[in-house]
């Protein structure tokens, strides 16, 4: 049997991860730069940062909360 936490969990890492790239890229725009300015490390770092602040984000205002944020159901 498939469990609905683990499938939550991973949708719920891969919907950060999308929305931190998201970020990343908005940050580079803002910046007045192209992805292609940075080397891979450090547009890896850039990710890594806008995660972290989603992550904060999540255990300040609460999981279900950043779950509707991000789109995700819990029950479907």
């Amino acid at each position: 049997m498939n469990n609905p936490f683990k499938t939550l969990n991973q949708k719920a890492k891969r919907a950060i991860r999308d929305k931190a790239i998201q970020r990343a890229k908005t940050r580079i725009v803002l910046l007045q730069k192209k992805p292609e300015d940075f080397e891979p490390d450090e547009l890896e770092v850039i990710v890594q940062e806008e995660e972290s602040k989603i992550y904060s984000a999540i255990k300040e205002k609460g999981l279900l909360a950043v779950l509707a944020v991000l789109g995700l159901n819990i029950f479907g």
